[in-house]
C-alpha cells in the first residue's frame, strides 16, 4: 500500500463500527490494495497543510501532464463551467473547480486505474452528482466537500476487493442486493461495512480528517442535524433508484426517504433527476466511463408517484385492518380480565380480585392515613332453602341479591362474592358509622324485596352481617381486617341471625373487656 509517511489520519476517525484487528491486519499485508500515484500523494500532502492555496494544488497536479489535462478538461466540462471562457493552465482550472473538487478528481482520476467494475464507480458519480446538487439547495458552502465525499464514498469495496477477492465476488454479484442490503452483508462477513473501510483507507492515505469521516458516515442513520451529512447519506439511495432495473419503484423509496427530512419541501426532485441527467454524461466522459441510457424523468416520477399513491392506500387499508384486529384484540382482552376477576353465577367480584383489592387499599389507606370499612354479609338459613327449594332455587337466590347488592353500592366500592353465601364489600374512605348504615339498607331492602318465587309465593331471606374499620384496630395486613368483619359476622350467627355487629364495639369481637 501507497503509504503517506507524513501523517496517518486514521487514528483520529470517529468509526460507527470499529475494523476487527483481522481486518486491519489484512488490510496492511494485502499486495492489491488500492495505491496513489506519487502525484495525488503530493496532492493529498498539500491539502493537509493549513492553509493551501490554488498556486500549491495546481503545482503539485502539473508534475503529471496527463493529470493536468484531464483536470483542464473537467473545469472546461459543461458540469463545472458557466460561461464560454476556456481555461488552458492548471491553477486556472482548480481555481475554477475549486480545492475540494480538485481533490475528488485527483483521487477519482488516480483510483480509477484500480476501477474494475464500472458499476460501482457509475454509482459513486451519480451520488456525487445528486449530493452536490442537494447542498446547493440546503447547504450551498459546503456543496465542495459533500461532492468530493459522496464521490468517494465507496472506494472501501474496493479495498475489500482486494483483499477478499473470493468472498467479495460472490458479495457483490448480488446485483438484487440494495446498497443497505449490501451493508448488511458486509457486516455479517467482515465485521462492518465497506463505508468505515473505505474511511480508514482514506485516511491512511492522508486525506484531511473531515473528508475521511463523511465518507465514514455516508452510509449511517439519516442526520437531519447536520445538512452536509445528510446530503451525503441521501445520494447513496437516488444512485440506487437511478441504477436499478426498476427505477420507478426504487425511487418510491427514495421519496418515502425525502419524506423524513423536515426540510424536504425545497427539494425538487424533478430538478434533482434533470441535474443529474443534463450533468452524467460530460462528467462519466472525463471520467472515461459509459454514461447509462437517458431516462425519461416525467414518465418516471409520474410512474413512482402513482406507485406511491397505491402503496399509501395498500398502507392505509392494512393499518385499518391491524387498527381493527388491535380494537378487537383489545376487547378480547378486556372480557378476559373481566372474566377473571368476576364471579360467573353473581357477576360481582370473584375472591381472588377481592383479595387483590383488599390487600392494594390496605397498603394506599397506610401510605396516606386514609380509613376503609369491609362488610362481610352471610345468606342466613341458605342450607336450608337450597334443601327445601333445590339448588336451582339457591342459585336464583345468590344471583337475585348479587344485583340487589351493586344496585346499592357507590361508585369506587367493591362488592364481591367471597364463597357459597358469603359476599364482600369494600366500602374505601368510610368508617364502622357509615358502613352500619350501608349495612342497615341491605336488610331493609332484603325486608322488602324477595330474593325468589315460588309457585308465585315470594322467597325472603335474611342476612348476618359483620363490620370492621381499618381505624377500630391494629389491622397488620388486609386478612386481619376481613378476618376481623368475619368474625363480626359469625358472632351474629352464632347469637340469632339477622342483624349487624361491629368490630370492637360492646358485646362483638374485638371488643374491650
Amino acid at each position: 500500500m501507497q503509504a503517506i509517511q507524513a501523517k496517518d489520519n486514521s487514528k483520529d476517525l470517529v468509526l460507527t463500527t470499529e475494523l476487527p484487528l483481522f481486518l486491519i491486519a489484512d488490510l496492511l499485508t494485502c499486495p492489491n490494495l488500492p495505491t496513489l500515484p506519487a502525484v495525488a500523494v503530493n496532492v493529498l500532502k498539500v491539502a493537509r497543510t493549513e492553509h493551501p492555496s490554488v498556486n500549491d494544488y495546481a503545482n503539485a497536479i502539473e508534475r503529471d501532464p496527463a493529470l493536468s489535462m484531464r483536470i483542464i478538461a473537467l473545469a472546461n466540462s459543461a458540469f463545472f463551467s458557466r460561461s464560454h471562457i476556456k481555461v488552458h493552465a492548471c491553477q486556472e482550472a482548480t481555481a475554477r473547480l475549486g480545492l475540494d473538487t480538485t481533490l475528488a478528481a485527483v483521487m477519482s482520476f488516480s483510483l480509477l486505474q484500480n476501477r474494475g467494475i464500472d458499476a460501482q464507480w457509475m454509482r459513486s458519480i451519480i451520488a456525487s452528482l445528486a449530493a452536490r446538487h442537494l447542498a446547493i439547495q440546503l447547504c450551498p458552502d459546503m456543496a465542495g466537500p459533500v461532492f468530493t465525499a459522496a464521490l468517494l464514498q465507496d472506494i472501501g469495496i474496493m479495498a475489500l476487493r482486494a483483499t477478499y477477492p473470493k468472498e467479495s465476488n460472490e458479495l457483490y454479484a448480488e446485483a438484487a442486493l440494495s446498497h443497505r442490503q449490501l451493508s448488511e452483508s458486509e457486516q455479517r462477513l467482515f465485521g462492518c461495512d465497506h463505508s468505515q473501510v473505505g474511511a480508514w483507507l482514506a485516511a491512511k492515505w492522508g486525506v484531511p480528517t473531515p473528508l475521511a469521516q463523511r465518507i465514514c458516515d455516508s452510509h449511517n442513520e439519516y442526520d437531519i442535524t447536520a445538512a452536509d451529512r445528510l446530503c451525503i447519506q441521501l445520494s447513496g439511495p437516488i444512485a440506487d433508484a437511478w441504477l436499478s432495473s426498476h427505477p420507478a419503484q426504487s425511487l418510491v423509496a427514495v421519496i418515502r426517504e425525502f419524506e423524513t427530512y423536515q426540510g424536504a419541501h425545497a427539494i425538487s426532485l424533478r430538478l434533482l433527476l434533470e441535474n443529474i441527467q443534463e450533468q452524467l454524461p460530460a462528467l462519466a466522459d472525463m471520467l472515461q466511463m459509459t454514461a447509462p441510457p437517458l431516462q425519461d424523468n416525467e414518465s418516471l416520477l409520474a410512474e413512482a408517484q402513482q406507485l406511491l399513491f397505491q402503496q399509501t392506500l395498500q398502507l392505509k387499508a392494512r393499518f385499518e385492518t391491524q387498527q381493527v384486529e388491535l380494537a378487537s384484540l383489545r376487547q378480547r382482552q378486556e372480557e378476559l380480565e373481566e372474566r377473571s376477576r368476576t364471579d360467573m353465577l353473581t357477576g360481582l367480584a370473584n375472591r381472588s380480585w377481592l383479595e387483590e383489592q383488599m390487600h392494594k387499599r390496605f397498603v394506599l389507606c397506610q401510605e396516606q392515613s386514609r380509613i376503609m370499612s369491609v362488610v362481610f354479609i352471610d345468606l342466613d338459613h341458605f342450607k336450608q332453602l337450597n334443601d327445601q327449594y333445590g339448588h336451582q332455587m339457591g342459585d336464583n337466590v345468590l344471583q337475585k341479591f348479587g344485583k340487589t347488592l351493586q344496585s346499592l353500592i357507590r361508585e369506587g366500592d367493591l362488592a364481591g362474592r367471597w364463597g357459597g353465601e358469603e359476599f364482600l364489600v369494600i366500602l374505601p374512605d368510610e368508617d364502622a358509622q357509615a358502613a352500619q348504615v350501608f349495612a342497615k339498607r341491605i336488610a331493609q331492602r332484603l325486608e322488602k324485596t324477595p330474593m325468589a318465587h315460588n309457585d308465585q309465593h315470594p322467597i325472603y331471606v335474611s342476612v348476618s352481617i359483620g363490620i370492621a374499620c381499618l381505624n377500630d384496630g391494629g389491622f397488620g395486613d388486609a386478612g386481619e381486617l376481613i378476618d376481623a368483619a368475619d368474625k363480626s359476622m359469625y358472632f351474629i350467627k352464632r347469637t340469632g341471625r339477622g342483624g349487624i355487629a361491629v368490630y370492637g364495639e360492646r358485646g362483638a369481637p374485638g371488643a374491650p373487656n
